[in-house]
């Protein structure tokens, strides 16, 4: 029982996030923003319990609030359609502070595994997290695009879908050269 309440609002968060896109397309004509508005408001009440109340957090949770307030004051979907973008402007700014603040995010990570990481893999760490800060600024640029331009269709293929799978695509590709990179130290060291 204890492992449920545990994991619950972690996968609550999940299910909201991921089930968001497919809800504002579906009730784009069919019901009012400012009611869809309060699915922004579950997103953000979902993830309370799971994020840590800093600095980051609160800027988070106040862009996902003033997003879900212009959507109910406007009566306007824009504002939902803004939230992949203010996603991916907060996961850039956790990522590429950690670049000026070490160690990086993906360092963090893999410290979780590995305590005692060489040297090569804190640099190949640190290069990772320069690749998700790319990831981030393009898949932003695009969640912005397919808000402001595209169908209420597009948006939600793009940001319910592919930007799902182009992060499924980064991860994997990732772990391959991790493996690679890792192979190539390790018979480098062998030589020597």
């Amino acid at each position: 029982m204890k492992n449920i309440r545990r994991w619950l609002p972690t996968v609550l968060t999940l299910l909201v996030t991921l089930l968001y896109p497919l809800a504002i397309w579906f009730g784009h004509g069919r019901v009012e923003p400012r009611l869809l508005a309060l699915l922004l408001v579950l997103a953000a009440a979902t993830r309370l319990p799971t994020l840590k109340i800093n600095k980051s957090s609160r800027w988070w949770l106040a862009g996902a609030l003033l997003l879900a307030a212009a959507a109910i004051w406007n009566n306007a979907l824009l504002p939902l359609k803004l939230y992949p973008v203010l996603v991916n402007l907060g996961m850039l700014a956790v990522f590429s502070y950690s670049l000026y603040a070490p160690p990086s995010v993906i360092e963090r990570m893999a410290r979780l595994t590995d305590p005692a990481l060489p040297a090569y893999a804190v640099a190949y760490t640190r290069r990772v997290t320069q690749v998700w800060c790319g990831f981030f600024i393009v898949n932003g640029l695009l969640a912005l695009y397919t808000a402001v331009w595209a169908s209420e269709a597009a948006w939600s293929l793009y940001n319910g879908v592919l930007a799902y799978l182009l992060m499924g695509i980064l991860f994997v590709g990732e772990y391959l050269v991790r493996i690679v990179v890792k192979r190539h130290h390790q018979a480098d060291s062998q030589h020597v």
